[in-house]
């Protein structure tokens, strides 16, 4: 795959593209109702990381697909996790507190899957902390 992957770049762009659309629709889409300062850090940390790991690949942090057919599976499960992902935005107004889960998992997921598939350590680390601090400050303002 090389140092760039075009793969996680049209996977960022499918996860943006409802964020965006979301962000100029409504204006208090992304509002903070509970402030919880520990886990929007390690959110923003992971989330800015794993953009760019999802991205970028670098040399000695990254070692590529490690089992047959690795890429095929790449892309099958990162597109049925990317549905899944759109299904949510489809679907939020229903419940808020389980779609803001749904809405967090999920690209928590998709991020973790892909540095376990690519074994690229630094998007594994900023998928955990992107993870924690993501679903946890979306259940924090789901309540």
């Amino acid at each position: 795959m090389g140092w760039f992957n075009y793969y996680g770049l049209i996977i960022m762009a499918i996860i943006m593209i409802p964020n965006i659309i979301s962000a100029l629709t409504s204006k208090t889409a992304y509002e903070n109702r509970v402030s919880a300062k520990q886990f929007e850090i390690t959110e923003q940390i992971g989330r800015y990381g794993c953009f760019a790991f999802m991205i970028f690949n670098i040399p000695y942090t990254y070692f590529g697909f490690w089992f047959n057919h690795a890429l095929a599976v790449y892309l099958v499960v990162n597109s049925i996790l990317l549905a899944i992902y759109c299904l949510g935005w489809i679907l939020k107004k229903n419940n808020r507190k389980i779609f803001m889960l749904w809405l967090s998992v999920t690209p928590s997921v998709i991020f973790l899957f892909s540095g376990i598939v690519l074994s690229s350590v630094p998007l594994i680390v900023f998928a955990v902390l992107f993870g924690i601090g993501h679903i946890a400050v979306s259940y924090k303002n789901g309540v």
